[in-house]
């Protein structure tokens, strides 16, 4: 078969992938609709609308691809798959809510259709449930893996929070929110395959090192598409990031390497949010190469992350995850 890190450059290349775990994904997709169950009824309404909304779902593939390349034959991977994207799913729900936003994958967000007090509470109920999945698994090693992570995810949240509007974000501080935030959830996800196959420490680690590199190249892309991509292709409103006064690295890549002029401009809507302006704001950071230098650092963690890759056996599982790395840097939404 060819190799799929060859062959993968776009969407339709990254189903081959998928495949790869179809039946698990089938399994996988049947268990989250049978833990979203609940007697509350606007909890099974918002919930079904934002699991079902579209999405990659990356980070339950993660623990499918990363089970199956360490051998692993039982089922506790579906569990902790649907455990994996519901936790994400309620850091969507909150995010969209702190954001204020009104547009997800194409689609109006759940805050904007059914309020903000209803996102918030079914993001609570989608955590708890979860845990009580996590739970079902009896592996201590499982629940210190995800209860770090919840804990290091909302500590990113009020990172960024205290970032907003703050000019004088560094790079380092920019990447140490996105590791929290983004990046940990795909660490977990990589790693819990290890766990959950018995591999041993050093194997544990370089799944876990391989999924940090690879969320922190993920959201680099997305962070530099929100300057180059389009809002249908994005599925969200485009200058969203601008408008919310976020410093992401497009931007303070920008205000550190731009004129007077674009400094000026990047400096004001940061401090002040600046949507209205956004088409100056992305000539600025065009004109800066601020796309080329966030894709260029987005490259590097992908390639990090495939280095960790050499401590497994070959296998199309490891190809898919060489692959995945690809993907998430050469994507356009």
């Amino acid at each position: 078969m060819r190799g799929f890190a060859a062959i993968l450059t776009n969407l339709m290349d990254i189903q081959a992938v998928y495949s790869l775990v179809a039946d698990d994904r089938q399994a996988v997709d049947a268990l989250i609709r049978q833990r979203l169950h609940s007697e509350v009824v606007l909890i099974n309404q918002i919930s079904h609308y934002i699991i079902n909304s579209g999405g990659k779902r990356m980070r339950p593939v993660l623990v499918l691809l990363s089970a199956r390349a360490f051998g692993y034959s039982g089922k506790d991977h579906l569990e902790l798959a649907a455990v994996i994207e519901f936790i994400h799913t309620a850091t969507l729900l909150h995010d969209d809510v702190v954001d204020a936003s009104e547009l997800r994958r194409g689609r109006d967000t759940a805050n904007a259709v059914w309020g903000n007090e209803a996102s918030v509470l079914v993001g609570d109920f989608l955590y708890s449930r979860a845990f009580q999945m996590m739970v079902s698994v009896q592996n201590m090693r499982v629940m210190e893996i995800l209860a770090q992570a919840t804990n290091t995810i909302a500590e990113g949240e009020v990172k960024q929070l205290l970032n907003v509007h703050n000019i004088e974000t560094t790079e380092e501080v920019y990447l140490d929110v996105i590791r929290s935030k983004t990046a940990k959830l795909f660490e977990s996800a990589a790693q819990l395959g290890a766990v959950l196959a018995g591999r041993p420490a050093e194997e544990e680690q370089a799944l876990a090192a391989y999924g940090m590199y690879l969320g922190t190249a993920f959201q680099l892309i997305d962070d530099a598409l929100d300057y180059s991509s389009s809002a249908e292709e994005l599925g969200k409103n485009i200058g969203d990031d601008l408008a919310e006064g976020k410093p992401t690295l497009p931007l303070l890549y920008t205000l550190h390497n731009g004129n007077e002029v674009q400094r000026t401009l990047i400096r004001s809507v940061i401090e002040e949010g600046g949507k209205d302006r956004i088409s100056e704001v992305i000539a600025a950071i065009e004109s800066t190469g601020a796309i080329a230098y966030t894709s260029r650092s987005a490259q590097i963690e992908a390639d990090k992350a495939i280095a960790q890759l050499a401590i497994i056996p070959d296998s199309p599982y490891k190809e898919a995850l060489i692959a995945l790395a690809h993907f998430a840097v050469s994507r356009s939404h």
